[in-house]
C-alpha cells in the first residue's frame, strides 16, 4: 500500500510539473500503470483523473496532444472504471474539438 501511494503520488508531482516535457512523463506513467495495474487506478480514479484532465487541456500543445492519444488507449482499457469521471473527461475532450491546431483536434 506504500507503493502504490508513493507511485500515486509521483504520477501527481509529473502531472502537475511546471516543465512540459515533465508533465508528458506523467501522462505516459499514466498509461502504463492504466496497463500494469489497472486495480490501483481504477481504485482512485477521481483523484487521478482530477490532475489529468488538466493534461487534456494543457497549454503546451505537445502534452495536450499526448493526453488525448493517451486517453484513447485508456478508455480501452479501463471502460467502465472510467463512470465517476466520464463528465470531466467529456467537457477536457470538448474543448479540444474547436482547437486551432490540427494534431490537437484530430487527438
Amino acid at each position: 500500500a506504500v507503493e502504490e501511494a508513493e507511485l500515486l503520488q509521483k504520477l501527481y508531482h509529473l502531472l502537475e510539473a511546471k516543465g512540459f516535457q515533465t508533465r508528458m512523463e506523467g501522462v505516459a506513467l499514466l498509461l502504463d500503470l492504466c496497463k500494469s495495474s489497472p486495480q490501483l487506478i481504477s481504485t482512485n480514479i477521481v483523484q487521478i483523473f482530477d490532475h489529468f484532465v488538466l493534461r487534456i487541456s494543457d497549454s503546451h500543445k505537445k502534452v495536450k496532444q499526448k493526453a488525448l492519444d493517451v486517453l484513447a488507449e485508456i478508455i480501452g482499457i479501463l471502460e467502465d472504471a472510467l463512470n465517476p469521471v466520464i463528465v470531466g473527461l467529456v467537457e477536457g475532450i470538448t474543448t479540444n474539438l474547436n482547437s486551432k491546431d490540427p494534431g490537437v483536434r484530430t487527438a
